[in-house]
């Protein structure tokens, strides 16, 4: 069999979607046999609906980081800092191991805006990465530095949305 090669992916943008795209293609690559870790960096350790049945499906590692909370830049917790920490080094550990087909950095964008995590980090790590690992990137606000980077970006564009009419989250549907 070839060898192949590894792209870069970022789902960024206000639109819903981000990381409902980027668990299509797990689905669709776990269907496939191939080897994919995803690493949550802002949801936590608690079993969201997409980790849930994520860990049924064969080939496909998980970890979660975060603390949910989501606060203001300015307003940052330091444990927030240690959990990204800790999630960016998951995620070289994981990328640098060559072990995986597919490794999704879930919400780093956001990470990275909130200046939890070095942007610099995140591009070392996608420059040096194996060249057969595919990684995808999720999240708002997404860094020019990673756009330069990228294979594929996709922008989710908020047309209309349930929140700005008082709807909120909806557990098995927006989480």
């Amino acid at each position: 069999m070839t060898e192949r090669r590894g792209l870069v992916q970022i789902n960024t943008g206000n639109g819903k979607g981000k990381t409902t795209a980027a668990m299509g293609t797990v689905l669709r690559a776990a269907g496939h046999g191939l080897r994919i870790f995803v690493i949550f960096f802002m949801k936590g350790h608690y079993e969201h609906g997409e980790y849930r049945t994520l860990a049924t499906l064969p080939n496909v590692e998980l970890a979660g980081f975060g603390l949910r909370k989501l606060k203001a830049a300015a307003e940052k917790d330091p444990e927030e800092k240690r959990q990204a920490d800790l999630a960016l080094a998951r995620a070289r550990e994981v990328v640098m191991s060559g072990e995986y087909d597919l490794v999704v950095l879930d919400e780093v964008n956001v990470a990275l805006n909130y200046e939890l995590i070095d942007v610099a980090s995140v591009v070392d790590l996608v420059k040096n990465r194996p060249p057969r690992v595919e990684l995808i990137l999720t999240g708002r606000y997404a860094p020019r530095e990673l756009l330069e980077l990228a294979d594929q970006i996709t922008e989710m564009v908020k047309v209309k949305h349930p929140f700005d009419n008082g709807v909120g989250a909806r557990k098995g549907i927006d989480y």
